[in-house]
């Protein structure tokens, strides 16, 4: 007798709650504004870059703020996902950003207070930033009132920023005439989110006007990020960029590059001899647009910062990728993360990275790397002459069976390396102690090691929190999202009980992981288990408007 097929059970629905985020997202969103405001970009030429003391201080500040700005808003609404708060927390935490860079770094404890932007020797401004204030349309009359200074007869302005304001067509058609009166004179121009809120064709026009107003100048950098180009919106700036034969900055991020408009930006640019910082972030460009982007990247041969991060890239475009940046022995920092390079284009960059002998930040986070690509990254990294300071491999699949490299790396850098993140792979206790065994030598300058969801248990935690607690200047151990027992936990904060604020939060710790398997995965999703990585997703693009 045959037997009755039992109908599938239906799927079980995901509850998903992106709000509130939990303490170590919030750790990691200081660290982004940190990052932020301690990078410099046009806005910190005009008011001061902050220390990295004052940038911990404001971040805090900052994030506490947008915090409770975006939990009162989510308590208004409690019945919702989260989403619109997580937004507002992003949005509020931009906005304080800036207001932190406007006011500048402090002097001996005094804040130093910026009325108006710097001068040159005879007394002139050289920086005209509109920027400020809320995210707004300009329309032809307010134009003509805000624009008014670069009319002035004799003005010195070299640097303009665009940034934040929406041209419409008619305030476009008012600054056309005034940026070409200048174009002899300015280096620096600054229209990253710039059209926003406008339709295709309206910004399309728009963005053909400042193009042909522009166009001869000899810029030195140019920003055009967050303007959804798309290849229609690149080749609306063709004038502008094949005009340009001295640029030594481009920032093309969260454009929308696909293929297409990744091949139209080698086409229009004449030459990068020049270049020295090059960044591409969160867009669409895939293997062919970065086979594109190769070629563009093999011809800059002063290069020092390439940011190619969230662009889709898998192993065809991270092999030539890999094999471009062979040329950059100039190259200071690396950001990759966030791609599916794979094993292949892991080795590929390892064979490049022998001509880096200047590197000191390498960000080779959520590539797919094994153990195999890593291994050779780690082993070329430990054997090249370049003073690293920053190395990120997290979320690559990375097993025990690299610790021992990982150590040798970690041993042959100490007096340079001040951060380490190795979050999100599967190191587990054996590991986690040969690196701690490597962490316990003296460092000059080691701040921060990132060993979270690693799979560590007790024993790994207790060696890590040892190896670290008694350094100088040493910030943050964070071993949240491991396996730790009640016990283990009891050790580590018994390690760091009269050094406080050192150990991270271990509220994502799972003291039952030894018997975690893809069915208790699956609950734990159910219950809003990965509710992290989307709320995560929703803030990693977060920077101030007028980055580089």
């Amino acid at each position: 007798m045959e037997a009755t097929a039992t109908a599938p059970a239906p799927p079980r629905l995901r509850s998903i709650k992106l709000w509130p985020p939990s303490h170590s997202t919030r750790l990691v969103l200081m660290e982004r504004i940190v990052k932020n405001l301690t990078t410099p970009s046009i806005l910190s030429r005009k008011y001061g870059l902050l220390s990295k003391e004052e940038a911990e201080e404001e971040a805090k500040q900052i994030e506490s703020s947008a915090f409770a700005t975006a939990n009162l808003h989510f308590e208004k609404e409690p019945d919702g996902d989260g989403g619109s708060a997580v937004q507002l927390y992003a949005k509020e935490s931009s906005k304080l950003m800036v207001e932190a860079v406007k006011r500048g770094p402090t002097a001996n404890g005094v804040e130093e207070v910026v009325s108006e932007p710097p001068a040159t020797a005879e007394g002139e401004n050289v920086f005209f930033d509109i920027s400020g204030g809320r995210r707004a349309f300009i329309e032809e009359e307010e134009a003509k009132e805000l624009l008014k200074p670069l009319t002035h007869p004799g003005n010195k302005y070299s640097k303009i920023c665009f940034s934040n304001r929406s041209f419409g067509l008619d305030a476009a058609h008012v600054a056309a005439p005034i940026l070409s009166s200048l174009k002899g004179q300015l280096t620096e121009v600054d229209l990253s989110d710039f059209i926003a809120g406008r339709s295709e064709a309206d910004a399309l026009e728009v963005m053909t006007l400042f193009s042909a107003a522009l166009s001869g100048s000899e810029l030195r950098c140019l920003n055009l990020s967050n303007n959804a180009l798309g290849e229609k919106g690149v080749r609306a700036f063709s004038q502008l960029l094949s005009s340009q034969h001295n640029l030594e900055e481009l920032y093309l991020m969260n454009d929308g590059i696909s293929e297409e408009a990744a091949k139209a930006v080698c086409e229009l640019i004449p030459s990068t001899k020049k270049l020295k910082i090059l960044h591409f972030h969160n867009n669409m460009t895939g293997d062919e647009g970065a086979i594109a982007i190769a070629g563009l990247v093999k011809e800059s041969p002063l290069l020092e910062d390439f940011r190619c991060s969230s662009t889709r890239v898998d192993s065809e475009g991270g092999i030539a990728l890999s094999e471009a940046l062979g040329t950059c022995t100039h190259l200071k920092k690396l950001d990759l993360r966030d791609n599916m390079f794979g094993v292949e284009a892991g080795v590929a960059l390892s064979k490049s990275i022998p001509v880096f002998v200047n590197l000191t930040e390498v960000y080779l986070s959520y590539l797919n790397l094994e153990d195999e690509g890593a291994l050779a990254l780690v082993n070329a990294l430990k054997d090249s002459a370049c003073k690293l300071e920053v190395l990120e491999m997290a979320g690559n699949d990375i097993s025990s069976e690299a610790a021992s490299a990982l150590a040798a790396l970690i041993t042959a850098k100490k007096q340079t390396l001040t951060k380490l993140n190795l979050s999100e792979n599967e190191l587990k206790d054996e590991g986690a102690m040969v690196i701690a065994t490597a962490l316990e030598d003296e460092f000059a300058r080691l701040t921060e090691v990132d060993l979270s969801t690693n799979a560590i248990k007790r024993a790994g935690a207790r060696r890590l929190s040892q190896a670290v607690v008694g350094k100088p200047g040493f910030k943050l151990l964070n071993i949240n999202g491991n396996f730790i027992s009640d016990e283990g936990i009891e050790d580590v904060n018994e390690i760091f009980k009269g050094v406080p604020g050192i150990l991270g939060p271990l509220d994502e710790n799972d003291p039952e992981g030894e018997d975690y398997n893809d069915d208790e995965d699956d609950d734990d999703a159910e219950n809003g288990g990965d509710n992290e990585d989307e709320l995560e997703s929703k803030l990693k693009d977060l920077e101030i408007k007028h980055e580089d």
